[in-house]
């Protein structure tokens, strides 16, 4: 069968290392770090890759061998029972591909979970569904999943992508009870990956906090404007296509070197581009309105939601393409913001929205066809 995306710009997914663009030095420093047992913290913006590196690394031959690889996405829970369902469900997705004595064993020892059946609609037979009600006692189901993770032949590695989202639930002492149980863990391994900087970094550098200096702490940053280019260029020889040096350099600074934003512009501009012919810089424009003018709805009922203080303060980013010192008083009269504090409390919220983002001192907005969209309000 051919695994061969008819895009080879994937969006959203780890394929293969033929559609992954570099990170050499990242992965090795990744492997270097889980071939030695040490637990890592990895603090990167939305979007710029750490999900795919994340997943790389796990194909790799020394990993995948040694290794059970998990990946628990917590950015969509809310609470420490929506996190443990999330936990038990990747848990499981995992061990039912591995050995039958291994998946009788999660059923054994994670004893609280009280687990139906439904139809497996390709097969046909039963299979087991874990649902949030089945969560009654989350601490206890969340003590036996690390316990379970123990039992394995051979070691785990869990990832956890955005982990600071942990700050947020309505429990307290969350991140002690999980660092509780990571200490106990003699054969597990752990990646935190986290997006928001400021809690990520108060949760793994503050001395206060439970996890402070228990990880290797990296970072992620732009892919190099120069290695992107000859890997676009290489995915469009991929189908007989070309693509202009300068259309690609234009595409990358558009994007602040986002992968995320640069894979789904040049999806677009590849489906653009006849067979055997060459994308050119002037078809950069039709790829972003349209890929703008699928998001239009959302964005649009993102922009109504605001307040106006927020609202206010976005476009004021937007006209200065990138600004810096919003606080203060030259910025804040020239857009009439009302005052520093006010500045400060609408910041407060577009962060929480994940809106804005701060790179060296200048605040942006986050999402490239957000702010495209704006443009034209």
């Amino acid at each position: 069968m051919n695994n061969n995306p008819v895009n080879p710009f994937v969006i959203g997914k780890y394929l293969s290392a033929e559609y992954f663009c570099d990170r050499e030095k990242e992965t090795a420093f990744l492997m270097k770090q889980m071939l030695n047992g040490r637990n890592v913290t990895l603090i990167a913006d939305r979007r710029i890759g750490k999900s795919g590196l994340i997943s790389h690394v796990f194909a790799q031959t020394d990993i995948n061998k040694q290794f059970y690889t998990i990946v628990v996405d917590l950015y969509s829970t809310g609470s420490l029972a929506e996190m443990v369902h999330m936990f038990s469900n990747e848990v499981y997705r995992a061990v039912k591909q591995q050995s039958q004595t291994w998946l009788d064993k999660f059923f054994q020892v994670i004893s609280s979970l009280r687990v139906g059946f439904k139809m497996d609609t390709i097969t046909g037979g039963p299979m087991f569904d874990i649902g949030l009600g089945d969560i009654t006692a989350p601490e206890m189901t969340l003590e036996q999943i690390f316990a379970f993770l123990e039992t394995a032949d051979k070691p785990c590695i869990v990832a956890f992508d955005e982990f600071q989202q942990i700050t947020n639930y309505p429990e307290k002492n969350i991140e002690a009870l999980l660092r509780t149980h990571i200490q106990r863990c003699k054969k597990t391994q752990f990646i935190f990956s986290g997006s928001r900087k400021y809690l990520m970094t108060q949760m793994f550098l503050s001395p206060s906090k439970p996890f402070y200096q228990s990880t290797i702490n990296m970072g992620l940053e732009p892919i190099e404007r120069d290695t992107y280019t000859k890997f676009a260029q290489r995915m469009f020889k991929l189908g007989d296509k070309q693509i202009a040096i300068n259309a690609v350099e234009q595409v990358y600074d558009l994007c602040r070197g986002i992968t995320w934003f640069m894979q789904m512009l040049l999806n677009e501009m590849y489906s653009l581009t006849p067979n055997g012919g060459l994308c050119e810089a002037d078809c950069i424009g039709e790829a972003l309105r349209n890929v703008v003018q699928v998001q239009e709805p959302f964005y649009r009922e993102v922009l109504a939601a605001l307040p106006l203080k927020q609202k206010s303060l976005l476009f004021a980013i937007l006209k200065e393409n990138g600004a810096e010192n919003i606080t203060s008083g030259a910025f804040v009269q020239k857009y009439k913001l009302g005052s520093a504090s006010s500045v400060q409390a609408a910041m407060k919220g577009l962060l929480d929205k994940d809106i804005m983002t701060e790179d060296n001192g200048t605040w942006h907005i986050y999402d490239i066809f957000f702010s495209q969209y704006l443009l034209t309000k």
